[in-house]
């Protein structure tokens, strides 16, 4: 176990406690992306203290022959334009996804952009991306839990732990 129940729920207190006080003069639209950001999302946006919109995107990867590409597969239906926007995430490795969804929405024009991830391992990072509110800083190591799975097992652990599996070099596990 990496990280228990009651680490993470101190942890997205703190997170929502902060995303309150930086958002308290507007009504902000949390993002969420596939489907690993739901309990994290869920248990945030009960504990933000004003009021918000919620939207959510999903995202599908291809690998052509000479790198792997994001598709978006379904996209916001709020109209973001002139919004404050948090962009909601479960994990940030490389920064490529980020990236990519990053300049999506700032081509929708929105007032402001921000992201919050639960975990961020830098580690892995290719593209420097500021991410604004972290939960926690991640290991190299390959988690679940929490939302994340492995093979879509272990969502719905309450905590998240490091299986006994590990990760080939081009990030999938074995």
């Amino acid at each position: 176990m990496l990280y228990t129940a009651q680490d993470i729920s101190e942890r997205v207190s703190s997170l929502a406690r902060q995303i309150s006080d930086d958002y308290r003069d507007s009504r902000p639209i949390l993002i969420g992306v596939q489907r690993g950001f739901i309990c994290f999302m869920a248990d945030l946006i009960r504990q933000i203290a004003v009021p918000l919109d919620i939207d959510f995107m999903t995202i599908s990867y291809y690998s052509g022959s000479n790198a792997s590409m994001v598709r978006i597969t379904k996209d916001m239906d709020l109209e973001v334009a002139g919004r404050d926007v948090l962009l909601v995430e479960d994990i940030v490795d490389t920064g490529i996804t980020l990236n990519y969804l990053l300049n999506h929405l700032r081509s929708k024009n929105p007032a402001s952009l921000k992201v919050c991830t639960l975990l961020d391992r830098k580690v892995r990072r290719l593209i420097d991306i500021k991410i604004d509110y972290v939960g926690f800083e991640l290991p190299d190591e390959f988690v679940v839990g929490y939302g994340l799975d492995y093979h879509e097992e272990y969502r719905n652990l309450p905590f998240i732990g490091i299986p006994g599996i590990k990760e080939t070099p081009d990030n999938k596990p074995c």
